[in-house]
């Protein structure tokens, strides 16, 4: 008898998926007419109990995950960026994998990329081989694998010909906290794409062209449409961080800015809360790529509305609109992620708050404190020949090693186009003087020292950095004199 059970099987009609049966409970018997409960057509996943009366007159009681059969969609993809692809070293990956009967494909965010005629910076792989069958593989052929902590996930990162493959074992995620996941190892490619997050990033391609999306991930990057693989709310369950990567490539695929489907975005919302358990190292790594990303400000507008930022390390009371106009400023300019960010902060405190949240690295905290605390004083003077004067002043008297760059970053938040590229060109020119220089002339006193090169500096600059030492030196009797 449970050799029958095991193997119990019913297949459903043309509209319904095939049902695979797991042996909950064996019980007395129960009614003559009990009957097979189907899903309904086109559901994603769907727990069903039933029960069905089998020979022996007892009553079979079952839970059930039936999974819906999706319309593979396939295509061919014979474009330079995938020929550019085959290396001596994936040619030999290739070989070794077909020659064991294993099966070896593009995944993920390569898929997306070369699809959209990119040059994928990198390129990952998935495989029906398990991790112990890959070393076996890989020990057998001599090649040296590297980097093992991502086995316990399924993943064993081999290198040859100076190039890495990071290859995955096919997954499905047997349990799930909204942060790590538990994973059992699968030949079923389409399982594999279930537990991906979008439609976008859950296709597969073959190294022989041939694309794999059971997700039409296809069709909606054609179309430009960001959507969760299946349900979104089970998506999102499944890594809160989702929420964040639902962004980030909205503003990397997404043409229109507000073009979001409302059943999505009430998922989010309805789950916002959950990122509160993620660590803010990776909320930070998501958070930067939306702000370098297309629809910045509008996007970071939403993550208010749906009231993800209190979770996420963003001021409750951010200055939306001070956001808004620092967007429009520096558009065209390519600011690092913290010179739009730091728009939403209003005081330096707020600096340190979403430091503590999101620890950021003392570079990216430096540069919020700089923007915040002279984003109004460190102005452009509209009376001035040189309009740069103020900022070249600025650098030429700071002692900190990045001041040019900081200085830069902040024109680009003020949207001084043109200045940015001066500051650019312009290098910090040498103060010509020394107190050495000094010395020579009979100055001993190192405190007059010190005084008179404070006010030859301050001539220096009022000559707009072109007095040479000769000419300096010249002027001490008249600065002494001043």
């Amino acid at each position: 008898m449970s050799g029958d059970r095991d193997n119990l099987l019913k297949t459903g009609t043309s509209s319904h998926p095939i049902l695979f049966i797991h042996l909950a409970q064996w019980d007395t018997p129960g009614p003559q007419n009990s009957k097979w409960i189907l899903p309904e057509p086109g559901k994603e996943q769907k727990k069903i109990m039933f029960r069905w009366k089998i020979p022996s007159g007892r009553i079979l009681y079952a839970v059930y995950m039936a999974c819906a059969k999706r319309d593979l969609f396939t295509m061919q993809l014979k474009t330079k960026e995938f020929q550019s692809l085959f290396t001596d070293g994936l040619k030999a990956v290739a070989e070794l994998f077909e020659k064991q009967n294993f099966e070896l494909r593009i995944a993920g965010g390569a898929v997306r990329d070369l699809l959209n005629a990119q040059q994928p910076q990198d390129v990952d792989f998935a495989t029906t081989a398990t991790p112990d069958q890959m070393k076996e593989m890989f020990q057998a052929a001599g090649i040296r694998m590297i980097n093992n902590k991502g086995e316990k996930h399924g993943t064993i990162t081999a290198r040859l010909h100076e190039q890495n493959f990071e290859i995955t074992t096919l997954r499905i995620d047997v349990i799930t906290d909204g942060r790590h996941a538990e994973v059992e190892f699968t030949t079923d490619w389409q399982k594999d794409a279930e537990r991906r997050d979008l439609t976008i990033n859950s296709m597969f391609l073959g190294l022989d062209g041939i694309l794999y999306d059971y997700f039409n991930g296809y069709e909606d990057l054609k179309n430009k449409k960001v959507r969760f693989v299946g349900d979104a709310s089970l998506r999102i369950q499944e890594d809160y961080l989702r929420i964040l990567r639902y962004f980030r490539f909205y503003g990397r695929v997404a043409e229109e800015q507000n073009d979001h489907e409302p059943e999505t975005l009430d998922a989010i919302k309805e789950n916002a809360k959950g990122l509160a358990g993620i660590s803010g190292e990776r909320i930070w790594v998501e958070l930067k790529k939306i702000l370098t990303g297309n629809h910045a400000a509008a996007l970071i507008n939403l993550l208010y509305e749906l009231d993800v930022a209190q979770y996420i390390g963003l001021p409750v009371d951010g200055s939306l609109d001070e956001l808004n106009r620092v967007w429009k400023n520096v558009q065209s300019l390519s600011p690092e992620p913290m010179t739009l960010l730091s728009a939403l902060l209003r005081t330096q405190d707020d600096v340190c708050k979403l430091d503590l949240r999101l620890k950021i690295s003392k570079g990216e905290k430096s540069l919020c404190l700089f923007i915040v605390k002279y984003r109004q004083d460190l102005c452009k003077a509209d009376d001035s020949g040189d309009p740069l004067k103020a900022y070249t002043d600025f650098v030429t008297d700071s002692r900190e090693l990045d001041a040019q760059k900081k200085v830069g970053e902040l024109l680009k938040y003020q949207g001084e186009e043109q200045l940015v590229k001066k500051m650019e060109a312009w290098s910090i020119p040498r103060f010509p003087v020394s107190g050495h220089d000094l010395r020579k002339l009979g100055v001993a006193s190192g405190k007059e020292i010190g005084t008179i090169l404070q006010q030859l500096r301050d001539l220096w600059k009022k000559s707009g950095y072109r007095m040479d030492k000769e000419e300096l030196l010249n002027s001490i009797a008249r600065v002494n004199n001043s």
